[in-house]
């Protein structure tokens, strides 16, 4: 079983499930600042998703560290970001850079990956 798959998988899917909901279902019920919030939530949980599953299906372990930050980060920035959104105190937003910094280490952790022989 490779969870970091599964757990890619699950991030993209709830990527997908709430901009659909975001642009259908909170259509004119949420100020733009929060609709921006939402749209960046949904993009970068989206796109670090699907890196984290690519990086699930290398055998070299270095990527799928690379893979766990990229989930880790999405959960931390996009979830502040989507719970924003929805009302919960804006202190919530001292939350997003570190699931940021998440994306980051993933970045470089798949870099300092693919550089090994």
């Amino acid at each position: 079983m490779n969870r970091l798959a599964i757990a890619a998988g699950a991030i993209g899917f709830l990527a997908v499930a709430l901009g659909a909901f975001g642009a259908h279902g909170l259509e004119g019920k949420l100020s733009p600042e929060a609709s921006a919030w939402w749209e960046t939530a949904t993009f970068y949980g989206l796109v670090h998703a699907v890196a984290a599953f690519s990086l699930a299906l290398h055998p070299r372990p270095g990527f799928a560290r690379a893979g766990w930050a990229f989930v880790v980060g999405a959960v931390i920035f996009a979830g502040s970001l989507y719970a924003m959104a929805l009302g919960a105190p804006r202190q919530l937003g001292m939350a997003t850079p570190f699931g940021g910094i998440g994306f980051l280490l993933g970045w470089t952790l798949a870099i300092i990956a693919g550089a090994k022989r």
